[in-house]
């Protein structure tokens, strides 16, 4: 586990409980690979997602992306913290879109946390998985040019 991680051992239990019991919904028929993830706002909020695949393989949605809408929905607008759950030997980390989904809500100590059934294998700073990040201070920084 990351030395910087300032998650508390309830905290991090609270958010992995609800990342695995995301993960048991998940839909995943054609690939067979059942992902749960779970986001903790600053105020400790926790909201869920399970990824959900469709025929039309891959416009599914990931669980990180349910996990997000499900804050959204419910009014949060910031993430402390993002676990991926899947039962994967090594550990599972959000793909690309989700990094940028994810640098959208992140606060700049927010921390991913990868998962298996057995508990966390590794956290690590999300600045450390996307690094320089295109954000609203990006595009807050650009002058508005006409078209």
């Amino acid at each position: 586990m990351n030395t910087e991680n300032k998650i508390s051992k309830a905290a991090l239990d609270k958010l992995f409980a609800a990342a695995l019991a995301a993960r048991e919904n998940a839909y995943a028929p054609y690939s067979h690979f059942a992902v749960g993830a779970a986001v903790q706002t600053p105020s400790g909020d926790v909201f869920a997602g399970a990824n959900v695949e469709n025929a039309a393989y891959p416009a599914g949605c990931c669980a990180e992306t349910g996990a997000i809408a499900a804050m959204v929905a419910a009014g949060g607008r910031q993430i402390a913290d993002v676990l991926v759950i899947a039962d994967c030997d090594r550990g599972i980390l959000p793909c690309g879109a989700c990094r940028q989904r994810i640098a959208e809500f992140a606060t700049e100590d927010a921390m991913v946390h990868s998962a298996g059934p057995d508990g966390v294998r590794k956290s690590i700073r999300f600045a450390a998985l996307l690094p320089e990040a295109f954000d609203r201070e990006t595009l807050d920084s650009e002058p508005v040019r006409a078209v």
